[in-house]
């Protein structure tokens, strides 16, 4: 009977953890799927073990705790050298963060990215996560979140107009790598092909910017900074008694019915007023009212908001599915019954209130495992050496890591669509579901432009390398497709609400019977159950609901969401991840597998160490701007520049040691002055008044360059316009593919964050037109003859 028992999904995956901080959260993603992940800390400890928030009475760090759930330790030494040596020969995947604090340098100079696997561990596919890749002009630059954000783009484009950009006081860039890190490792790992995998942190972090530098030669946009705006609209209101919520004024279909509610919400306020009420809202275009019209539309609003509390708001929205999010700090977190409904946190040992999953399975013999933490962090040193055979080594021809794969995707926005993305740039095929009767509203964004459906750049940012195919999803011969295209595929990807793929039929559990093996992902807001699974969303709505709105942004001003709408950036890495899961376990048992992700639940897990700092300490940290607990000075100041007609110019600047602080104070003209972290910390305005004077005359790279020679993290703030015009380790890394599009003409599409030493990866093929490939996947696919489609057509199946 035991034989018989439910195995976690990853249950014969074999992983060592070499690395620091960036590559934890990636760690600990393995291990909730049930792979053996072996974390070889320094000597004395990893220093993560005394980094903040610390739990109030045992001392022990709760980010330590967050990231290193359900994994094993052991302390490296040089009596263990040889025992560790032996491990590493049987290890499937190593995660290094090279010249990391906290990473163990096994053997300095024996791996290296020379386009041949690591001789260490022959057998492994091993991933090196560095700020800014391993190769190039800026391979050898330091930096943390803060530089790495500064280096992506990213942190250049979220923020006020009036003040420096500022980032997320959880580390965003981190977060993203460790996810699309795990992403990467699957897939070679399914592939066969044990090779080194090198990932730039920052061209992982890039890629949340949604295409922002590659559409820059079309649309002249580079990233401008917006408040609590979202394009002309504002996203964050102010609410009673001091809270916040998300509500976006676009237009469209899907926000209609908001309107409406929001109208029988000012009649009870009696606040009616003409921009509301004598607007025919079935015809707003946001694109195509007046600014005075949005100020008329806006004012009105803020008043009506300031009647509730951002928790009534929401309880209105969850009841009446209004797109209104609250901006939840942990307490909202803790309390919200569609995280509780589904398990989200479990009291894990000695821990409440512990993140506990990132995705929910299901299998229809119930063979897998839950995927979740089931212990907490180990001890340091707390286990004896695991006995890994040595795995047998055979050479395989190279090719990209997702050959072969047949991927179906079903859906529409940003979500979905990123996350087969990664496996159309790494060579697999990708056949998007459309239709043309009800084109998705990315697609719909530019149809007003002369190119109308091929016109939206965001569209086409997102969508390379795919296969359009058009059909009517409500009629028998639609449906007929879709499912020989289920058939057909290796995995299944859709991002529809949790009601749409069911009233299809297309469904896991109807689809399953047809076919046992089907690996499917289903990704939405609020997941395929609880009490507001139904309830509609987009992006900005997950970053308010998630906690990331109240880490972003200034203490005084109102919150705001990283550039690009965190979960629609996270999702996909994860959703991704899932199902390179399902199709390596599929591959080893010839089962399937379901997945069910809800974005708002991914996005509280990256922050799982600010919620434990509530659970536990009763206390958590809000947005600082860009300011650290851990050292001071931690910020963003200006530098030459500031007055160019493409935007401002900053510098990113931390010192991490008293070091490097008496370096840069003999720079600045504050050689000898606060000499320990702990006066710093104390005396930061002064310190950062210091350091804007001293930059603000000077070149951003020259000076970034003079800084990293002393050894001190200092990146200049580059802006999308910066980055298509040269910024050289993008080019390095030949991050821009540039592709003749019909219609469009002339587009520059980006890749991920990650390259691998023995699989070619990139884009073929530009954005597909609307039904571009209908009958080539129709008669080359799925076998249908040329009078089956015209009977098909005829019927409306095929549009």
């Amino acid at each position: 009977m035991a034989n018989d028992a439910p195995k976690p999904l990853l249950s014969d995956v074999k992983v060592i953890e070499l690395s620091g901080e960036p590559l934890a959260m990636g760690g600990r993603m393995l291990a909730d799927l049930g792979a053996e992940v072996v974390k070889i800390e320094p000597e004395g400890g990893d220093p993560m073990r005394r980094q903040p928030p610390l739990h109030h009475q045992t001392g022990e760090s709760l980010r330590f705790q967050a990231w290193h759930a359900g994994k094993i330790s052991i302390e490296y030494s040089a009596e263990r050298h040889r025992e560790i040596l032996d491990l590493l020969k049987g290890a499937d995947v190593v995660l290094e963060t090279p010249g990391w604090v906290g990473t163990t340098e096994m053997s300095a100079g024996v791996v290296a990215f020379d386009g041949e696997p690591a001789e260490l561990a022959p057998g492994a596919v091993w991933l090196k996560a560095t700020p800014f890749g391993l190769a190039g002009p800026h391979a050898q630059w330091t930096a943390t979140d803060l530089g790495i954000l500064a280096g992506s783009g990213n942190l250049y484009a979220t923020g006020f107009p009036e003040r420096a950009p500022v980032r997320c006081a959880e580390p965003a860039a981190y977060t993203h790598a460790a996810s699309e890190a795990a992403f990467a490792v699957l897939a070679a790992l399914r592939a066969g092909i044990p090779q080194v995998i090198d990932l730039s942190m920052a061209e992982a972090m890039a890629v949340t910017n949604m295409g922002g530098a590659g559409q820059f030669p079309k649309t002249q946009r580079v990233g401008y900074r917006m408040g609590p705006n979202i394009g002309r609209t504002r996203e964050a209101w102010p609410c009673k008694n001091g809270g916040f919520i998300s509500f976006g004024l676009r237009g469209g279909r899907a926000r209609l019915k908001n309107f409406y509610i929001l109208m029988e919400e000012f009649k009870k306020a009696g606040l009616e007023t003409a921009a509301w009420f004598e607007r025919d809202w079935e015809k707003y275009d946001v694109n195509e009212v007046s600014d005075e019209e949005i100020t008329a539309i806006e004012e009105p609003l803020k008043q009506l908001f300031m009647t509730k509390t951002m928790s009534e708001w929401y309880a209105l929205a969850a009841e009446t599915n209004l797109m209104i999010a609250s901006a939840n700090t942990p307490k909202e977190i803790y309390e919200n019954a569609q995280l509780q409904s589904r398990d989200f946190f479990t009291k894990l040992g000695h821990l409440p209130g512990f993140p506990k999953c990132w995705v929910h399975t299901r299998s229809t013999d119930n063979s897998v495992a839950a995927t979740q933490a089931t212990q907490t962090a180990p001890e340091a040193n707390s286990a004896t050496i695991p006995n890994w055979p040595a795995k047998t080594v055979t050479a395989a021809a190279p090719k990209p890591i997702c050959a072969g794969l047949k991927i179906v995707e079903f859906g529409a926005g940003a979500a979905g669509p990123i996350a087969a993305r990664y496996f159309a740039e790494h060579g697999a095929t990708v056949i998007k579901v459309e239709s043309k009767n009800r084109p998705e509203f990315l697609r719909m964004m530019a149809y007003n432009t002369p190119h109308q459906l091929e016109g939206s750049t965001l569209f086409d940012a997102l969508n390379p390398g795919k296969h359009s195919i058009t059909i009517n999803l409500k009629s028998p011969d639609g449906i007929a497709i879709a499912k020989k295209l289920i058939h057909w595929a290796d995995a299944v990807q859709e991002n529809f609400a949790p009601k749409a793929m069911k009233g299809f039929g297309l469904d896991y559990e109807s689809m399953v019977k047809e076919k046992p093996d089907l690996v499917m992902v289903s990704t939405c807001l609020n997941g395929q159950t609880g009490p507001y699974k139904d309830y509609p969303g987009f992006g900005s709505q997950g970053a308010a609901l998630s906690g990331y709105n109240s880490l972003t942004g200034y203490p005084d001003l109102d919150p705001i969401s990283p550039f690009g709408t965190v979960t629609d950036s996270l999702g996909p890495r994860f959703s991704a991840t899932a199902l390179m899961a399902g199709l390596l376990h599929k591959q080893r048992t010839g089962k399937g597998i379901y997945f069910d992700i809800s974005q708002v639940e991914i996005a509280a897990y990256s922050l799982s160490p600010w919620l434990l700092d509530y659970s536990v300490n009763g206390q958590y940290i809000s947005r600082m701007g860009n300011r650290s607990l851990l050292t001071a000075p931690h910020g963003v100041f200006p530098t030459q520049g500031s007055d160019e007609p493409m935007g401002d110019r900053w510098i990113a600047i931390a010192t991490w040691s008293d070091e490097q602080w008496a370096a840069l104070a003999e720079l600045i003209g504050l050689g000898g002055n606060y000499p320990t972290v702990e006066t710093r910390l104390e005396h930061q305005r002064e310190i950062e008044a210091a350091i804007s004077a001293w930059t603000e005359d000077k070149q951003a790279v020259a000076l970034a360059e003079q800084l990293q020679a002393l050894g001190i993290e200092a990146v200049p703030v580059y802006s999308f316009a910066d980055q298509f015009n040269g910024e050289p380790q993008f080019q390095t890394r030949e991050h821009f593919i540039k592709l003749n599009r019909p219609v469009t003409g002339e587009f520059y599409y980006e890749r991920n964050g990650f390259r691998c030493s023995a699989s070619p990866s990139g884009y073929d093929q530009p954005t597909p037109l609307l039904g571009e490939q209908t009958d080539h996947v129709l008669s080359e696919f799925l076998g249908y003859s040329t009078e089956e489609i015209i009977a098909m057509r005829e019927s409306g199946g095929v549009e």
